[in-house]
This record gives structure tokens, sequence and C-alpha cells, in this order.
């Protein structure tokens, strides 16, 4: 397997970080959609998994978020949560499909990563979509007592690091990277509301492709996942309606597992549930 640094130009010619993973043989390829403020050594491991079992993989991260801050601000590039779905994910996916000619394409998207697919061009081209933790994560839909925790940070952490800082430093409160003042902004007025990105349909969001999706997606997400409960995991099912779509509840001590929650999928740690993957991707 050989693997390679690369940097990948988007339509407005920012340059994102990515990182592809090549077999000498592929029978398919992968693009890894990370989740909010995730930098994409988070998913070496699984990356390299995957293309072990012969799969091409590319990773990268979105514009204000590790090395795609290109030594400048979080905020250098305009980045929001819309401008990751329409400029760096189409991005990617186009770089996928350059870095693995004649193919089929899947993407595997990680909370924001599977939420914000419907923003990107070529929905098309997408063979099947798997996705871990993605969900509405509609505060309303959250219980006690982690419902104060993130009411807290959708609330008054973000706007006040946004008011003093100009930017959230979400990785105080163990949430990834600092997050572009944008991208914040829109992460607490999505998750007040339903739908997460349909919180903004026919306002900042003209035009999308979530309706033109009519891959099969899979929706895998962990009992104790404060964030991505079964409700707003249905929440944001309903936001992709023609793709066939199924749900996956995975629960901790039936893995194994003490907990899973959010993030732990895919850490090496874990990798007895990457299977999951596998089994999604041959059948699809």
């Amino acid at each position: 397997m050989k693997e390679s640094e690369i940097n990948i130009e988007c339509a407005d010619r920012f340059l994102l970080a990515g990182k592809i993973y090549e077999p000498e043989v592929y029978k398919a390829a992968v693009l890894i959609a990370p989740a909010t403020g995730i930098k994409k050594r988070f998913y070496n491991s699984f990356a390299t998994f995957l293309a072990q079992n012969g799969y091409g993989v590319l990773c990268f991260e979105n514009r204000g978020i590790g090395s795609s801050k290109q030594g400048k601000s979080v905020n250098n590039g305009e980045p929001s949560l819309i401008t990751w779905g329409k400029l760096d994910l189409t991005a990617a996916f186009q770089q996928l499909k350059e870095s693995f000619p004649n193919t089929e394409y899947h993407i595997i998207g990680h909370s924001a990563g599977g939420q914000l697919t419907g923003l990107m061009d070529d929905v098309s081209e997408i063979k099947s979509l798997f996705n871990y933790a993605s969900s509405s994560g509609s505060l309303s839909n959250m219980t006690y007592p982690f419902k104060f925790q993130a009411s807290f940070f959708l609330n008054v952490f973000i706007p006040l690091n946004n008011l003093l800082l100009g930017k959230t430093n979400s990785h105080w409160v163990g949430m990834g990277e600092p997050l572009p003042k944008q991208v914040a902004k829109e992460w607490s007025r999505w998750c007040n509301g339903k739908g997460y990105v349909a919180v903004d349909f026919n306002q900042n969001i003209k035009d999308h492709l979530y309706n033109k999706i009519t891959a099969p997606s899979l929706w895998v997400h962990a009992t104790d996942d404060g964030i991505a409960n079964l409700e707003n995991v249905k929440d944001m099912v309903g936001v992709y309606k023609n793709s066939k779509s199924e749900i996956k509840t995975l629960v901790p001590s039936e893995n194994g597992f003490k907990d899973i929650g959010h993030m732990k999928f895919f850490s090496s740690k874990y990798n007895k549930l990457w299977q999951h993957a596998i089994d999604w991707l041959e059948s699809n």
C-alpha cells in the first residue's frame, strides 16, 4: 500500500490538506468525510484498514482545520459548514475520482461528514453512504444531564468565544480543533433546530441536492452517544428523503466495550467494529 500527502484545490482555489491510501489493486474508492474540527490523522488506522481490504481511500481536512489553515487564521478562506459541503467536500470527491479512476465511489461520513453530503456536487456518482454518529444533533431530542452540557456549549460557549476571540476554542472542552467563527455559529444555529442543515434551506442554502441522493445509506450510532441518539439519527435520515436508508444501533456492552460514544468507532482499539463498514461496502 502506498500513502501520499496531497493538496486538494477547491473551486475558489483554496487548498485543502489530504492523504491518499492506495492499495496495489483496488475494487472501489472511499472518501472519508470528517467530523467537525477533526484532523485527518484521526482516521489513519481506519483508512489503512480499508486500504488493506482493497479500497482506495482519501482523507482530508476542511478549510480552517489542521493543515488546511494554510498556516493562517482559522477563518482564512471564509470557512463555514456550508462552504465545507459546497466547496471542500465537492473538491475532495473530485480528487477521489481523479486518484482512483474507473471504479465505484463510496462516502464514509463521520458526524458532520455525513450531514453535509447533499451540499456537494456530483451526488449521482455516489454508490453508497456509510455514516457514523451522523445526526441532526438537535438539542430538543437530547436527554438530561447531557442536554445541559450541550446547551451550554451551543448557546453560551460558542457565542462568547466568537465574540471575544473571533473563533471557538472547542479544544478547551475536548471538541476537536479550534473552529472558524462561522462554522461554530452555524453549528449552534442548526442544532437549535430540526434537520440540522435543513434549518437553512431556502435561507442561506438556496440550492442543494439532498433530494437527489438515491444511493443507499447506512446510519450507525451508539446508544451512549448523547448527540447522535436514535431520535436525532432519524431526524437526519429524514433529510435524505430518496435514499434507501437503514439505521444500525450499537450497544457497547453487546460489542465488548464499556463505551463507544461519538468518536471511538474510529479508534484502533475498536477495530472489531470496522467490519460493519466492510460488510456495507461489500454489499453495495
